[in-house]
């Protein structure tokens, strides 16, 4: 209040020292009315954010992260009941439903998980999730596929400039595979006749769409990273994967494939065709004319899935902007509250930083903003806080949204995603007073110069931009919901503290919460939407998108 008292009486004796030199500038006196409105404003902006607290956040996260949420998988009741806590928390604040007068926004899920699957060649067997992988979501049930022979056919291409299938009879068979494209020894692509890949490398799709219309069987892709795949993937091949709107459209699409170590490989190739099998290889390599090698290997494959529909729930938390001409553009803010939920009867999956640190902020946020509204201060533009389910199985929330937009997309400015600020990672550990940002300046150097501010203004926290860089190996940027925005078009900010010893274990639990580093955070997220509800002009776009 003395701030404010203050900025007053420097009010009064602006006008009162106009006065006295005569007439006054009426434009002048405009200008510092509206000047001394926005201090008043930030002043406000301030008071507020000391509402977002640790004791809040750990208030919301101790409900979220027990085991009653059971790990809050989509599709489970746990997922269920936390979906049904953050309405609860936005009918507290005063929020009014938007979607069909709830506050939910249904999604159906298609769910597939191996019932049985194996692989045999020559009555060997192999064993899954270490010599051999499958997707269940692209294959369909197939209780058993045998061949007397397997067909090694290049890289599955059929381009004007390169094919494989040229001449070959690949009807009710089964081939063998390398996945990406043929280059030259000079690293130019046989099919773009440059130094880029092809649609065949950077869509997995394209040949296993192909061989469904050449009528083959199955397709054997050779993967040399097996162990990184399978680490990467674990969870899908051993526990199911979801799917958006449907169970599985496979059938339609795919045929059957399965992915195979080079032990594998070499078991059916055997010591008599390995010579051939490598000089067909190099031969592709050498010319860029292939040539499909015939091996007789005995192989027979069983997949049996089961299929069935999930129903999940974003949730949806909107306050209707004060200004006239600026309520119909929207700022959402967004955190996934899904995790992985339950392994047995007793390995619950609490996420606790990933991600009901996100989620318990983004609530406590909203209650911020909620308390400016009452107090007559609600932000110019309209915000939604947009809280999904299915980012676990593949952003498949916030990509439903998206795709079904509850408001105009072309309406909507800018994306706030907050996912998993509650820990410190390794790099970070002498000094917890930091946020990894990412994804600000890829299409908006203004989204960045805001954060950027409001951080220097408020927060005094370390901004590591390691993850942001486009070479960055981990791929964050495309790997939380703000990515479903930015392929849109709409400027995206994502905020992360990096991955932890506890990151996707049981041990990842609500008491390992760093709070007071999480509120100050939440504090910084504060005042950048703050600032992009509020201030004049919408943020540029002015980065082609890439």
């Amino acid at each position: 209040m003395k701030k404010i008292f203050g900025i007053l009486l420097a009010c009064f004796l602006s006008i009162t020292i106009i006065h006295a030199q005569g007439e006054p500038d009426v434009e002048l006196l405009v200008e510092k009315m509206e000047n001394i409105q926005s201090l008043i404003e930030l002043d406000s902006a301030q008071r507020i954010a000391t509402t977002i607290t640790p004791t809040d956040i750990k208030k919301h996260l101790s409900i979220l992260a027990s085991d009653a949420m059971e790990g809050r998988e989509t599709g489970e009741m746990g997922q269920q009941l936390a979906a049904e806590y953050i309405a609860g928390h936005f009918k507290t604040l005063g929020f009014e439903p938007v979607e069909e007068n709830t506050y939910f926004q249904k999604i159906n899920i298609g769910f597939n998980k191996w019932e049985k699957i194996s692989l045999s060649i020559n009555d060997t067997p192999f064993k899954f999730v270490k010599d051999f992988y499958a997707f269940p979501s692209s294959n369909i049930n197939n209780p058993i596929i045998e061949a007397d022979e397997i067909i090694f056919l290049g890289y599955g291409i059929d381009d004007e400039n390169y094919s494989d299938y040229k001449g070959v009879d690949v009807k009710g068979k089964v081939i063998m595979i390398y996945q990406n494209e043929p280059l030259s020894k000079d690293s130019v692509s046989y099919i773009t006749q440059k130094r880029t890949y092809s649609e065949w490398s950077l869509n997995w799709r394209k040949k296993l769409e192909t061989a469904k219309r050449k009528g083959v069987k199955a397709i054997l892709f050779i993967e040399p990273e097996i162990k990184k795949k399978v680490s990467k993937y674990r969870d899908r091949f051993l526990y199911g994967s979801q799917t958006m709107n449907h169970v599985s459209r496979s059938s339609e699409n795919y045929t059957n494939s399965i992915y195979i170590s080079r032990n594998v490989a070499k078991e059916i190739i055997g010591k008599k065709y390995y010579k051939k099998f490598i000089k067909t290889r190099e031969k592709i390599k050498k010319t860029g004319q292939p040539k499909p090698l015939i091996i007789p290997s005995k192989i027979s494959i069983t997949l049996e899935k089961e299929e069935r529909i999930l129903k999940g729930e974003n949730v949806l938390g909107y306050i209707e902007g004060r200004d006239e001409e600026l309520k119909d553009q929207l700022v959402i803010v967004s955190a996934h509250y899904d995790h992985l939920g339950k392994r047995g009867e007793d390995a619950i999956y609490n996420g606790a930083d990933d991600n009901g640190s996100g989620t318990s902020t983004v609530l406590d946020i909203a209650e911020a903003f909620s308390i400016a509204q009452k107090e007559g201060m609600g932000p110019r533009r309209s915000i939604l806080f947009l809280l999904v389910s299915g980012e676990e199985k593949g952003l498949l929330g916030s990509e439903y949204y998206a795709e079904h937009p509850v408001f105009p997309l072309e309406n909507t400015i800018v994306n706030v995603n907050v996912d998993m600020i509650g820990r410190v990672d390794e790099k970070h550990e002498k000094n917890p007073n930091y946020i990894y940002v990412i994804g600000a300046d890829r299409l908006s150097t203004e989204l960045h110069d805001i954060n950027e501010n409001m951080n220097q203004k408020y927060a005094n926290i370390e901004l590591d931009y390691t993850f942001n860089r486009k070479n960055d190996p981990n791929r964050y940027y495309y790997r939380s919901d703000h990515y479903n925005f930015a392929k849109k078009g709409i400027p995206a900010i994502f905020y992360f503290s990096g991955v932890h010893k506890d990151y996707h274990m049981v041990t990842d639990t609500f008491d390992k919460i760093n709070y007071e580093k999480t509120a100050k955070i939440g504090k910084l997220i504060f005042h950048t939407i703050w600032q992009l509800a509020n201030q004049d002009k919408k943020i540029e776009v002015n980065v082609e998108q890439n």
